[in-house]
């Protein structure tokens, strides 16, 4: 099957979301039009040529997984408007993904559309791709924020593909910036450990679907399974000679290179994630010894900032599933439904609604929740609602915790220990700059009817089922 990012585009364009911008300028221009794009309900995919300074064929594609229809075509799933319905489908497929890891081990090939053109030596110039400046206030031009940056545990053998900001400092050198704990950092570490470089790949360009499992935090060396158990079939990969590494063969840019222990320039700041400029810092760099690349080349940007960015569509819909089917395998009864909102930046705000059982039901739910991989280290608030309270109804859940719960009785910060002094993330904007213990906290608010007495609580205005069905048949315009 040759699914690679060009086939990915004319898939688009065929669904009338692609939109071509030409003459745009590197300088901000391309990364505002992808902000204000982004705003928009039904936001196209943007594929920019022409862009000012770089000759025409040379492009940048922002936008691959904006919108639900983009995410279900990125994962190869039955296309779709509507988050509900694509969740559902996330929430049935997850376990057979995980289940059928072992069968899509990567495959190595001998050649592939990557090996088009070879460049090494002196004439390697990272400026020969339009490497944008995203953000007004950012610390310089970023060649890859939609990358997957591929390292190799030195001791298991296990692949990781993170996807980490890069900032171009010159022809050959790349900041390389990691939040710790995650697996590439692992692997670098384990190198500089015993005084040796770590070596690095860097795919510019590819099909969403590996962006996706770049900035997923999937369990050590599966993001290449995952992906070729979404796809149905091993992901083709080249041993690239200089680093062993193996990359995908139909990308459209690989840098590969080395990151040198104890070498540090100054990176940042950087528009992130959450919204806010991430701090100039001391970033470790990869100074690259070769480039790969295909003709006419497509550079996969993927720029985060204030929600909705680029890939808050697929964070949200993907990490609520996994935190539904988290909950499930766990154990814990009554779980009726769980939901992210684009808006407050990844798991930062979860929502579980649950049929109460026993007493306590809520609040273990929200402490396990709070704790899972992907929320560990990213995460605030985690309300729990009655099943009778739509999760996804952002109006209906304020309402819950405005007329079911109270400040004293409902809200667990300072009296659970299990939830105070939790790992943190740097470009958190709320922890101290300067700090070396990253830690924050979880606030879990239990916005369910008090279980002891909850058949005796005042009854809730509705409606009538069988009127409102009578009423929506004689007035379909209401």
């Amino acid at each position: 099957m040759r699914d690679d990012l060009r086939d990915f585009l004319q898939k688009v364009d065929a669904l009338g979301k692609l939109r071509r911008i030409e003459g745009a300028d590197w300088d901000l221009e391309v990364g505002t039009a992808t902000a204000l794009n982004l705003r928009k309900r039904d936001c196209p995919v943007l594929l920019f040529d022409d862009i000012k300074g770089y000759p025409k064929g040379y492009r940048i594609v922002t936008c691959t997984g904006s919108t639900p229809s983009l995410v279900a075509l990125n994962l190869n799933l039955p296309m779709t408007d509507s988050s509900l319905q694509l969740l559902n489908t996330l929430q049935e497929n997850f376990p057979q993904w995980e289940a059928s890891l072992n069968k899509f081990g990567y495959e190595v090939v001998s050649t592939g559309p990557v090996l088009e053109n070879i460049i090494s030596g002196d004439d390697i110039d990272l400026f020969k791709f339009p490497t944008p400046k995203w953000h007004p206030l950012d610390g310089g031009r970023y060649i890859s924020t939609g990358d997957v940056v591929i390292t190799q545990d030195p001791d298991t053998g296990d692949v990781n593909l993170g996807t980490y900001r890069l900032q171009a400092h010159g022809k050959k050198t790349t900041g390389w910036h990691m939040q710790p704990i995650r697996h590439g950092d692992i692997h670098r570490r384990k190198y500089h450990d015993r005084g040796q470089p770590c070596p690095v790949a860097v795919s510019l360009g590819h099909h969403p679907l590996l962006l996706r499992m770049g900035s997923f935090d999937f369990p050590p060396g599966t993001e290449y399974q995952f992906a070729g158990a979404i796809r149905g079939e091993p992901v083709k990969v080249i041993k690239e000679e200089i680093t062993g590494l193996p990359i995908p063969a139909d990308s459209e840019i690989v840098l590969v290179g080395w990151c040198p222990p104890n070498i540090y320039k100054t990176e940042g700041p950087f528009g992130e994630w959450m919204g806010y400029y991430g701090r100039e810092t001391q970033s470790l760099i990869i100074e690259v010894e070769r480039i790969y690349h295909r003709n006419e080349p497509i550079i996969v940007g993927s720029p985060p900032g204030r929600p909705p960015h680029d890939s808050s569509c697929f964070l949200q819909l993907f990490s609520t599933a996994r935190i539904y089917n988290e909950l499930i395998k766990s154990g814990i009864p009554g779980i009726r439904g769980v939901w992210i909102n684009q808006g407050t930046t990844v798991s930062y705000l979860i929502i579980i609604s649950i049929k109460q059982q026993y007493a306590g039901h809520a609040r273990q739910a929200a402490v396990l929740a709070s704790q899972f991989r992907i929320t560990g280290r990213q995460g605030t608030y985690v309300v729990v609602v009655d099943d009778d309270i739509d999760p996804t109804n952002i109006d209906e859940v304020l309402w819950a915790m405005c007329t079911r719960s109270t400040p004293e009785e409902n809200i667990g910060i300072e009296t659970l220990e299990t939830v105070r002094k939790i790992s943190g993330v740097p470009l958190d904007p709320r922890i101290a700059r300067g700090v070396k213990s990253l830690v924050s906290s979880r606030a879990i608010i239990d916005a369910c009817k008090p279980f002891g007495w909850a058949d005796e609580f005042t009854k809730a205005v509705d409606l009538e089922p069988v009127v409102v069905e009578r009423v929506r048949a004689k007035w379909k315009d209401i």
